[in-house]
């Protein structure tokens, strides 16, 4: 790709003269393209069932044991407000490793499947759309522009937002407990 067509604002045209390139990997969710970047995949792992926790809220669709380790497994579909992942063939858990607070936290993303693993090149990234896609906005860093196509490009930070999860997940738990009363 040329850098001729990279705006000359910011700091896009310096990383791509460098030749900054970032890499993600696609995955389907609910017949869509997403991506994420690669930097805080762990590893992904096959489907191979997992525990699930009564009273959490439905996109905390339980957790795995992975090598000793208690991993929570999010429900990327639910978490966008859609319906559970049906679990298929090509279902996988991609494991994201997010710093909170100084310690490495582990979480499981459960996806339709995974695709591919993409190098994209700034002048690739559109901005996100103000309207029109159909997961919240500030889920999104960017659009990967693939020849005529879009493919969604997630700020897992926000998206996994750790805090968040949390907030959700203590109003779950104290609504569950309500209801038993």
């Amino acid at each position: 790709m040329s850098n001729a067509n990279l705006p000359t604002q910011g700091g896009a045209t310096a990383l791509a003269e460098r030749g900054a390139s970032r890499q993600y990997l696609t995955f389907t969710l609910g017949g869509e393209l997403f991506a994420m970047p690669i930097e805080q995949i762990r590893e992904i792992i096959e489907f191979g069932g997992m525990t699930e926790i009564p009273l959490m809220p439905g996109f905390l669709r339980g957790v795995i044991n992975m090598r000793g380790a208690v991993v929570p497994v999010i429900d990327l579909a639910v978490r966008f407000g859609r319906e559970r992942t049906e679990i298929a063939r090509r279902t996988c858990i991609v494991i994201i490793e997010l710093e909170q607070e100084g310690q490495m936290l582990l979480l499981g993303v459960l996806v339709d499947a995974v695709n591919e693993v993409l190098t994209v090149e700034p002048g690739q990234v559109e901005p996100r759309p103000a309207f029109g896609a159909r997961i919240r906005a500030e889920f999104i860093e960017g659009m990967i522009n693939l020849d005529q196509r879009f493919v969604i490009a997630l700020d897992i930070r926000l998206v996994l937002s750790v805090d968040e999860l949390a907030t959700l997940i203590g109003m779950a738990a104290e609504t569950g407990a309500t209801a038993g009363e």
